[in-house]
């Protein structure tokens, strides 16, 4: 379920991203765009990319709060903190002694630390 919400979200940030861009400058950020007639006029015409990005943006929201809801029923009663304390460490999990790690050597004699 997590993966088709995800999947979903992921196209609706794509399509998003597409409509804005495809969307003619109306703003007068930094002196660019078009025309002062938003300006002069309380709103302006509500074009069919300006509502198909309302939808877009809308779906986005839906899909982030699901996501959302999602994780946290996934993490319930459980912190970092106890996942931690769970999870055994490096020295519980290997039988193994340690010298077992160095790399090989070019004789079969073993290694001994050199008292200089």
């Amino acid at each position: 379920m997590e993966n088709v919400v995800l999947i979903i979200h992921l196209l609706l940030a794509l399509s998003l991203i597409g409509v804005v861009l495809l969307q003619r400058s109306e703003g007068g950020g930094l002196g660019m765009g078009g025309g002062g007639g938003g300006a002069i006029s309380g709103r302006a015409a509500a074009t069919a990319l300006g509502k198909v990005t309302w939808i877009l943006a809308i779906a986005f929201i839906c899909t982030s709060i699901a996501l959302t809801i999602i994780a946290a029923n996934n993490s319930a009663g459980s912190s970092v903190l106890d996942r931690l304390s769970d999870q055994p460490t490096a020295t519980e999990t290997t039988d193994e002694p340690a010298s077992d790690l160095l790399p090989p050597t070019t004789s079969d004699t073993p290694l001994v630390p050199r008292a200089d």
